[in-house]
């Protein structure tokens, strides 16, 4: 099936990614292209709409990006955002004033007139901004549409060309209309809308019987939402030729590898499980570095991994849950990034095992995984769980990783997730997460000192990861958590609840 497209070029902005799920989530096929894409590539999605992302740079510093002018010449509906309408305003003949002095946060927005995108929204709405230049006279053809007090070109339209500018950004939650703003630009294209769980699992297994008319295919399962929403799919489109392997780390949560192959059984999927707890524990013997636990974790499951799927001499493609972030980051649109932390994945096995690779959820983003999942029959709780990483319990684990110290975080993890979710909190928080600390504290327990390990608990609430805030437990829920772990875990006798935001921390401790 061929779908709809709309089109975003992006210009650096932090929130591209979002701006892409927002369409997403009203149903249409959202491409990310570099702000730079040339015209003729342009041309070849023929797009029903074009969105102009923002961005941190002005339109003045050198070598700033600007869209090809083939962008004003298809005859769609075009957005410019922020740095997206400066490069509209200053590309179609207006004027753009550079500033030293940014507006950051929520501003009250008056609409000035009859609008395209305002007509059904009050006259007065608060919006988020966050920029530096401005817009100082408007190109021809163009109206002003929206004015704050600091800026008197807050949007503009030239209604004839279906070109518009809004100087803030209407995908972020605090702009309090901009679902309906978004909504109103995805009316004006004419989308039919069918970018749908349902419709998107028909096209995956179409394909996947298409594209892999013989062969196996071995499927690397870790346990988590990607990956077996990938089996899931192969095993719909292709029956008993997909071979999932999944490699018992020692490094999961409590109970969890057996909720995996119990999960697999009640899909019907055969599940090959290799049990290598004591191969990583070896491994990571003595070894406290965040970055070299992660090499190690990443060496040892290739090798466990290729040991696996040499069983399978017959096997042509490897399957893996590569997503649509990971293509944009490795794809160049966003440009060159520093490496915060090694990522843990099956990186170099097609080359080494010579199958050909398969990511049947590249072009998907998480909540759309997790909605296929749920059109494929996976339970609610599964699809919707929070993330987990690669290396598993040992980058939560400061200091040396150690049986011991394993069953300690295992038990105390166990323990806050079921608070959090006996509170009916679990769907309200994006990830919740324990770590287990590199320090003693003193503490009493009836008449004796204690002298034991402390537990760190971290939750937070975000829309894609890359930016966090940490989640606000009612206290006597915080009071249970710490309660129940000190009473029920042997070994911790202290628990701090992290207040950091991401930035400027990261989500994982390591």
């Amino acid at each position: 099936m061929h779908h709809e497209i709309l089109l975003i070029l992006d210009f650096g902005s932090q929130y591209t990614q979002l701006i892409a799920r927002r369409f997403r989530e009203l149903g249409v096929k959202t491409i990310i292209e570099r702000g730079d894409c040339p015209g003729e590539k342009i041309r070849r999605y023929d797009p029903i709409g074009i969105v102009l992302s923002g961005g941190p740079a002005s339109i003045f510093e050198p070598g700033a990006l600007r869209p090809d002018p083939t962008v004003f010449a298809v005859g769609v509906p075009v957005l410019g955002i922020c740095y997206g309408m400066h490069a509209m305003a200053e590309m179609l003949g207006g004027t753009v004033r550079s500033s030293d002095r940014r507006e950051y946060g929520l501003a009250e927005l008056t609409v000035t007139g009859s609008s395209l995108l305002f007509d059904g929204t009050p006259s007065v709405q608060r919006v988020w901004m966050s920029h530096g230049d401005s817009v100082e006279v408007l190109p021809a053809g163009f109206q002003r549409t929206a004015r704050t007090g600091n800026t008197p070109f807050a949007a503009m339209e030239d209604p004839q060309r279906g070109l518009i500018g809004l100087q803030f950004h209407p995908e972020v939650r605090h702009t309090e209309h901009g679902a309906a703003l978004l909504e109103r630009f995805v009316t004006l294209t004419g989308a039919r809308r069918e970018w749908t769980p349902a419709a998107i699992r028909r096209e995956l297994v179409e394909h996947l019987r298409e594209s892999l008319p013989e062969g196996r295919v071995i499927c690397g399962v870790s346990g988590g939402v990607d990956s077996s929403v990938t089996a899931a799919l192969l095993q719909e489109a292709i029956g008993d030729r997909v071979i999932p392997i999944f490699v018992d780390t020692g490094l999961l949560r409590l109970g969890e590898a057996e909720e995996v192959r119990r999960r697999f059984a009640e899909l019907g999927v055969p599940l090959q499980c290799a049990d290598r707890a004591d191969r990583f524990l070896s491994a990571l013997e003595d070894v406290s570095d965040p970055e070299e636990k992660r090499k190690i974790i990443g060496h040892e499951f290739i090798a466990v991994f290729e040991e696996e799927a040499q069983r399978f001499p017959d096997a042509r493609y490897l399957a893996q849950g590569t997503l649509y972030p990971d293509v944009i980051e490795s794809s160049g649109v966003r440009g060159t990034a520093a490496v915060i932390k090694t990522h843990h994945n099956v990186g170099g096995l097609p080359a080494r095992l010579g199958l050909e690779l398969v990511e049947p959820l590249r072009e998907l983003f998480k909540d759309e995984v997790r909605r296929v999942g749920e059109a494929l029959g996976l339970p609610h709780d599964f699809v919707w769980r929070h993330p987990f990483p690669g290396p598993g319990l040992a980058v939560r684990i400061l200091g040396p990783v150690t049986a011991d110290r394993i069953h300690t975080l295992q038990h105390a993890d166990s323990i806050v997730i079921d608070v959090i979710r006996r509170a009916g909190l679990y769907e309200e928080i994006s990830q919740a997460l324990c770590v287990l600390l590199p320090v003693r504290s003193v503490g009493v327990m009836g008449d004796q000192r204690t002298y034991e390990e402390v537990l760190a608990v971290r939750a937070v609430t975000t829309e894609d990861f890359m930016t966090a805030d940490w989640y606000r437990f009612p206290p006597q829920v915080l009071d249970t958590i710490a309660r129940r772990v000190v009473n029920e875990v042997p070994g911790i006798n202290r628990v701090v609840y992290d207040v950091t935001s991401k930035p400027p921390g990261t989500i994982e401790w390591e």
